[in-house]
């Protein structure tokens, strides 16, 4: 089954299924009709020389710069030159997927006045795996995406590079083994590609739909935490969150009693303390908070997703068109800076958990770091560092990225969301946090092999794909190996999807 993209429906989902999973896409015909029928209104306006920014104008400071007709022909052709200006290593191939996903939906709207034909060439190349050479780095976030979205316009004058089937082409050489005719640039046509923010939109969704499903593993990871420390589970009572009325604790206090549910502490044949420390009992309030966080982020993300992010816009039936700012990036850098804060948030969180694993003054009755050998072993006491050092580096990078706005184009363009660096570091915040909680899981699982009671049936579960890839630590030895397989384990969700199938 095909995508029909219409300007509306999109969701993270979709574009993750496009972006990573290669599902093919469509316009839906209404779509092209309203293409066709815009596209038909700027031409007789570029016919009768009625002034329109980007068409027969310059750009940024060159806006009041009229361009004769032989200058409109080749204009867009060295604003694609002059916009392909980022720098460094190309983006993965999924967020630049996403990018061409979320324009071609733009496109749907018929309000950018592009040729048809551009809009199918982008489909195509998305149908057939032609993916363009983006430059991860470079893009201020205002005016769109403009640096990366024009490595994605040089594809269509048969420029720039491309990867296809696996290799890394010249743009032409990668369009001709696809099969797809080169369209060219006509007037409009280069704007209406690079000017909205979706390249960081694409980044942020497929961003989101990771977080999401990190997220439920903490939740995991809890869980595990809490059975080993023998905590009472009365403050995950769903009577208590509901009187507060937080959406995302209401949840996460669910999903935790469902885990431990089967299990002696559950069924309170566990002795335990009258109170827990927060890192214990306030877990359905922290991490339903992000969770509360990324739902806005997703809601922002999915309006810009489905919105005419470009410049200028044109509205046929009123014969009318209207020059902006509707590709400023700031309606999803602002709830993604905080969407990379609640993650980070969490993590520390998950730490703290950790900490109280290994500390012998804290962790009811285990033994030091975890090893039946303290002093002559050291158990998971290095674990913690690195879990430390990953969770200062979040820190560094959860400075929100929207506050940072350095002018540019002689002060034209003297606001910019910089949301290409939130979008940027929020990966990078994500990374350390598969980390961190894989530590934390790591621990979980040699604690609840040093108790001798009943766990609950998703604990049970979560315990047993860990020893699939992490063995007991009987005694010391290198922990990086173990680490790293945690990490790559929480990345893959594997865990999560075990979870999901008990009954």
């Amino acid at each position: 089954m095909s995508i029909v993209l219409s300007g509306s429906g999109l969701t993270i989902e979709k574009v993750v299924d496009v972006a990573r999973n290669n599902v093919k896409v469509e316009i839906a015909p209404e779509a092209l009709e309203r293409m066709i029928k815009c596209r038909a209104m700027l031409e007789r306006k570029i016919e009768a020389k009625e002034i329109m920014y980007g068409v027969n104008t310059g750009i940024g400071e060159f806006s009041e710069v009229v361009l004769n007709d032989d200058q409109v022909k080749d204009f867009q052709k060295y604003l694609i030159y002059n916009h392909s200006a980022g720098i460094g290593d190309p983006a993965p191939i999924e967020y630049v997927r996403g990018a061409m996903t979320g324009r071609i939906n733009v496109h749907a709207h018929g309000n950018s006045g592009v040729r048809p034909e551009v809009t199918l060439t982008l489909i195509d190349m998305l149908n057939l795996g032609v993916t363009p050479f983006v430059c991860q780095k470079g893009s201020v976030g205002a005016c769109g995406d403009l640096a990366p979205m024009s490595q994605i316009a040089l594809l269509m004058m048969g420029e720039g590079k491309a990867f296809y089937k696996g290799e890394l082409l010249e743009g032409k050489e990668a369009m001709d083994k696809a099969g797809i005719p080169i369209p060219g640039l006509q007037a409009r046509d280069g704007l209406a590609i690079i000017n909205g923010s979706n390249l960081l939109t694409a980044m942020s969704a497929i961003f989101l739909f990771d977080a999401d499903r990190w997220l439920k593993q903490a939740l995991i990871g809890c869980a595990m935490s809490l059975e080993a420390l023998k905590a009472n589970m009365k403050p995950y009572t769903s009577k208590l969150h509901e009187a507060r009325g937080f959406k995302g604790a209401i949840k996460s206090a669910e999903i935790i009693l469902n885990l431990v549910s089967g299990g002696d502490l559950a069924e309170e044949k566990v002795q335990c303390k009258v109170q827990d420390a927060y890192s214990m009992r306030s877990t359905p309030q922290v991490i339903g908070t992000a969770f509360d966080a990324l739902e806005y982020a997703r809601s922002q993300v999915e309006v810009e997703l489905n919105g005419v992010g470009d410049n200028p816009i044109f509205f046929p039936d009123e014969d009318l068109q209207i020059s902006g700012a509707n590709f400023q990036g700031s309606p999803v850098s602002l709830p993604m800076d905080m969407a990379g804060v609640a993650i980070t948030m969490v993590s520390i969180m998950s730490e703290r958990r950790m900490n109280r694993l290994n500390n012998p003054a804290l962790s009811v009755g285990l033994p030091p770091f975890l090893t039946k050998g303290a002093g002559m072993f050291s158990g998971l006491m290095l674990s913690q560092y690195t879990a430390d050092s990953l969770i200062v580096e979040q820190r560094i990078l959860s400075a929100p990225a929207s506050i940072q706005s350095i002018p540019a184009a002689a002060d034209q363009e003297d606001f910019v969301s910089m949301g290409m660096n939130t979008a940027l570091k929020n990966f990078q915040i994500l990374d350390n946090a598969y980390g961190i909680l894989g530590i934390e899981i790591m621990a979980a699982a040699q604690a609840l092999d040093l108790r001798d009671y009943k766990f609950g049936k998703g604990v049970t579960k979560a315990h047993e794909v860990v020893r699939r890839y992490v063995d007991f630590l009987d005694i010391d030895r290198p922990l990086y190996p173990d680490h790293t397989n945690m990490k790559e384990l929480i990345k893959s969700c594997e865990i999560l999807e075990e979870v999901e199938k008990v009954k």
